[in-house]
Order: C-alpha cells, then structure tokens, then sequence
C-alpha cells in the first residue's frame, strides 16, 4: 500500500476536505496567538531599527508560517521582498545569487545588490530580504547577510533571518561585541490556545473540534510542549490510531475475511495436513508417535483468523487560497495566502501507521493513478512460524498418499524495457543546459530509477528526472518542463493532469537542482 492511500482512508473516515494537520494545507490560516505581537515587533524593527533581524525557535515553532504572514502583511507599494532559503544552497554564492535574482541584478555582488537596494528607495520602495532555514547557512553566507543588512551610501536592505536557537550563539561571534543583529525568540501555545489551534485546523477541513475531548486535548498539548508543528504531528497520530482501532472492532464484528493470498494458500496447505492425519488416525496400531510438522508463513501462529485486515476507502481533497491577511480582529484567525512555497504533502506518519517506510516523496504509482487500495497495517513478510500436528500413531496399513496440488511455475522476469533517452534517461546534461535562473516544476520522488522511468515514459517528452541522495540514500526526482520565473511554472500547474497534481508539484530553480545533482555524484 502507499502513502497516497492512506491518506485517502484518513480522510474518508473523518470526511476532511484535506489533511487538516499537513504542513501546508488549502486556505491555511495564521493563528496570531503567540505570533501577532511579535509579527507587530518585526514591522516596527524593520521601520526603525538598523539592525539585522533574527526569529528563531525550535523545528515545528511556526517560523515560515510567520515569515509567510510577514510577506503578506507588507504595503506590496512600498516593499520589495525577496524570500530565499539555505536549503542546497547555505554558502555565500548561493545565497548572493538567490538575492541577486529576486531583485532582477544581473551580477550577484553586493555592490550590485546594493545599487539596486538604492535604485529601489528612490522610488519608494523598501527591500525585505527573509531567508528561512537560516541556521544551514555557512559563517561566511552569515558574515556577507550582516554585511547586507549594515548597508551602504547606496541603499540597506531589512535583512530577516528565521533559524534555530542555535544561530543566536553563531552570530554572537560574528559580531564579536558589536550590535549588529536583534533576536527575537518564539513561544509555545498555552493549553487554551492549542485547544483553539486544533478546532481552527479542523474547521478549515470541514470537521468541528469535537473530534478531541478535553482529556485529549491535554494530551496532545502536554506532549507537543504548544509548538505547532508538534501540535499537528501529536493530533494526527491520536486521530489515526483512533481509525484503526475503530476499523479494527467494525471489521471483526463483520468477520470479513481478508486475508493476503500467499497467506490464505498457505492456510489451505495446513488444512489438508491435518486433515489427512485425522483420516489416518483410525488406521494405526503401532503407537510410535511420528510428528507432522507444516510451515506456515505466518508472524503469530496464535492469531485468530477472525482478526482480519481492514482495507481503506477513497478519499479526496479540495480547497483554495484565501484572500490577503489583515490584523483588524483581536484574536481571530487571519485567512493567509500560500506565497509560492507550496510543498509536497509529507506523509511520513500516516505511512508509517499503514506499515510503510517511505517519507514525504509520493509514491510514483499514486500520481500515475494506481486503483488498488491497500490495508492500513503492516502487511510485510512475516517470521517463518512452526506448526506441529498432534502425533499419531504409524500405520502397518499403508496410507493413501495425498497428491500436492500442481503448482504453476513462477512467471519469467520479464527484462528491462530500454527507454527512450528523450523521455526517460537520466541525462544530466539537460539539466545543465538550463540557465540557473529559470524555475521547473518537482513532480514526485521515486525511490526506484525504475519508477521514475516508467513515469517519465507515460507522460511525455517534458518530463525529465534526476538522481540526488536523501537521507544516505538515492533517489530519483521528476520534473516538469522548463520555465522563465516561478510565477510561469505556477501558472503551469493548471494545466497538468489531476494525476500528475496530486503530487503537489512546485517550482524549483535549477541552480538549486544543479547543486544536487553535483552532490549524489
């Protein structure tokens, strides 16, 4: 089974509209509680402050949802912004030339940086430069964005950086005394403002907050510590293990046999085992004991047949971005755009509750529209169980042999399609060939060389594919097409196939994609 249908279990059971505790999610919203004053805090640093500007907190503290509300709350009149990332891309050049290309400089130097930043003021217009994962970035990217953010006679950017508690230290040192940068440290949710976070995320998939009782409410609180990010993971898990629990009890009132093939054959091999000794058991006299013994591919001999496997339903998702934040409500939630960094879904725990081991890559046979619907538990080879028959005594009768059912030979492995180069080979060579400032779309990661391949070969001559490492290990990323900005690989999303959308695809520059295909080498 894959992680796309187990998702679509999770959501046909509750009835979501989507994931409602995804990192990005249709339509999300900023939650001010915790975040509006210091979202309040960075416009007024950033007026009157000359200083560099660090927010940082823990991993799931809520610093790109923040940096996304910063971006939308701007005068888009009188800012520029420009949002980078060190992601692949954490040394001076690499995030120079992210800066450079936002504000259109042909050279990435900070002089020609600069000169711009000034061109800009002259028409009224002030330039944000925000870099999330900032904690990624080399003492030498730090020192050239502290450089950046002091300025000079031609123009100074508002240099906004969004890390870890950890980069406090890094910068104290760059600094070396001198006052060059403000940090601003992110706080957890109070139980109340959890509580109102979760019936928030639940209302924008279509469901109430009475899908948590106050007992669980503190459970997930107490055990996320109030980050959000932690929040989601804590909320989903406690909703799927109450599915599965719930589908558990339905399917074992039902008796619904379900049981994989090999499994059920191997059941049948039992049975004529032991029905065979039971004929011969009046037929003997002798009372040595010879011990049958059948292998059984089975993990827990004891397991009863009636605790059956549930098999997930469809589901699906919908949803739309929502108009410009506004700050006119006390507390209320603030409808928050997605800016451009829409991700892939990551379905790491939904996967690993249905006995998975991918992470947040789509499986390639998701997107390609794969029908078969898999069972949420774990369905992997199991350990070789022994069970032995009761021992019977010999028979001075000879026995009738009972003749194995025939059993066909197993099917060739058929051999390896060779597949066109124009569709399907990895060539590193058209990745090249690409200018680092034009944007592609990532359609999926594949495990397998032989799944991206198939994928490419099915939907044409604009997909293309390359092999990065994840985690230790190689994978293969699909792409398409080649385009001028992110805002044109955006536009093109629309006219991909609903299959290919169910990936989540989203621009990506090919510097970026360059510099991974540099690093599996």
């Amino acid at each position: 089974m894959t992680s796309l249908h187990a998702d679509e279990a999770f959501l046909d059971h509750y009835q979501f509209s989507h994931d409602p505790f995804a990192p990005r999610v249709p339509g999300f919203k900023f939650f001010p509680a915790q975040r509006k004053p210091v979202l309040g805090q960075l416009h007024h640093l950033a007026r009157y402050s000359q200083l560099l500007l660090l927010v940082c907190g823990p991993l799931g503290s809520g610093k790109t949802l923040l940096r996304q509300a910063l971006v939308a709350s701007t005068n888009k009149q009188a800012v520029h912004s420009v949002v980078v990332s060190a992601q692949g891309a954490a040394d001076t050049a690499g995030i120079l030339r992210q800066v450079a290309q936002g504000l259109q400089v042909s050279q990435s130097e900070p002089q020609a940086i600069l000169a711009q930043v000034g061109q800009l003021a002259l028409t009224g217009q002030d330039v944000y430069v925000l870099v999330d994962d900032a904690e990624q970035l080399s003492d030498a990217a730090l020192a050239s964005l502290l450089a950046l953010a002091a300025g000079n006679s031609e123009g100074r950017p508002h240099v906004f950086l969004f890390a870890e508690p950890e980069l406090i230290e890094r910068l104290e040192l760059l600094a070396d005394g001198e006052e060059c940068f403000h940090a601003i440290e992110l706080q957890p949710y109070s139980e109340a403002e959890t509580s109102e976070y979760l019936a928030l995320r639940l209302e924008g998939a279509g469901r109430g907050g009475e899908l948590f009782s106050d007992e669980q409410v503190a459970a997930i609180h107490e055990h996320s510590g109030g980050w959000p990010g932690a929040i989601n993971q804590v909320a989903r898990d406690v909703l799927i293990e109450a599915m599965l629990v719930e589908r558990g009890v339905t399917k074992r009132a039902g008796f619904t046999f379900n049981l994989p093939r090999k499994h059920v054959l191997a059941l049948a091999v039992v049975g004529v085992g032991v029905l065979a000794a039971w004929l011969m058991q009046g037929r003997t006299d002798d009372p040595a004991s010879v011990p049958v013994t059948t292998q059984l591919p089975l993990g827990q001999v004891e397991q009863s047949v009636a605790n059956t496997l549930p098999a997930p339903a469809a589901g699906g998702s919908a949803g739309a971005s929502a108009p410009a934040i506004e700050f006119a409500g006390g507390s209320q939630p603030v409808p928050l755009p997605l800016v451009g960094e829409s991700q892939p879904v990551m379905r790491e725990p939904l996967a690993r509750a249905a006995g998975l081991s991918g992470v947040e890559e789509a499986d390639v046979a998701d997107v390609a529209g794969s029908s078969a619907i898999g069972v949420l538990v774990d369905e992997r080879e199991s350990p070789i169980a022994s069970v032995t028959a009761p021992a019977v005594p010999a028979s001075p009768v000879p026995a009738p042999v009972v003749q194995p059912a025939p059993v066909a030979a197993p099917a060739p492995t058929p051999k390896p399609v060779a597949v066109a180069p124009a569709t399907a080979a990895v060539v590193d060579g058209w990745y090249a060939a690409q200018a680092g400032s034009r944007y592609t779309l990532q359609i999926l990661v594949a495990r397998a060389e032989a799944s991206a391949q198939e994928f490419v070969r099915e939907h044409g001559a604009q997909y293309h594919y390359f092999k990065k490492q994840h985690q230790g290990q190689p994978v293969y990323v699909v792409t398409y097409g080649s385009f001028a900005s992110s805002e044109a690989a955006r536009a093109a999303l629309k006219g991909l196939p609903e299959k290919v959308q169910v990936g989540k695809p989203w621009p990506r520059p090919f510097a970026e994609i360059r510099h991974e295909i540099g690093q599996a080498r």
